[in-house]
């Protein structure tokens, strides 16, 4: 009976919702990675890629968190808030097993895009971001295809959260 109760226990996390998420976390995860090689390969024959006037593609090297905020040159520093993003990112698989599928598919979108940007500082020792925003001579932080899904998995569920609570209330 222990073995039939682990095979179902599999299948289970094989279910149709947690494919769905795991296919999501890799297109992200892929599209990270094969969005940042083309950067780097492309920064080591020139140092900017114009696209308008609005966007450029600058390749800035990341120590901190999202938007380079928070970059130390200090090992130590570098280290715990990669120590805090592995955390993170296990509380995310935690909650992706636990969720609606709504949430799991948003905790996802959050969950590829984490683990992009660990990929790197593992890698790397920091975040290639790129994506340099910009309207004259104000710039937007400079970030990456990984920051974008992180911050828009966070920002629709506070606004998932704070609306439907609302409704409820009402």
């Amino acid at each position: 009976m222990n073995f039939v109760n682990k095979i179902n226990s599999s299948l289970t996390f094989l279910s149709r919702n947690n494919i769905i998420c795991l296919t999501i976390v890799s297109l992200i995860f892929f599209l990270d990675r094969t969005t940042k090689i083309k950067i780097i390969n492309q920064q080591i024959q020139s140092s900017s890629l114009y696209i308008n006037e609005y966007l450029n593609f600058d390749l800035v090297w990341n120590t901190g968190i999202g938007f380079g905020l928070m970059s130390y040159q200090s090992t130590i520093a570098y280290n715990l808030i990669t120590f805090t993003i592995s955390g993170i990112i296990i509380f995310l698989i935690y909650l992706i097993t636990k969720s609606t599928l709504v949430d799991k598919v948003l905790f996802s979108l959050i969950l590829g895009g984490a683990l992009g940007n660990l990929y790197d500082r593992a890698v790397y020792f920091a975040v290639p971001d790129f994506i340099d925003v910009h309207y004259k001579s104000f710039h937007w932080f400079t970030f990456n295809i990984a920051d974008i899904f992180i911050t828009f998995g966070i920002l629709t569920i506070l606004c998932k959260d704070i609306f439907l609570k609302n409704e409820k209330n009402s």
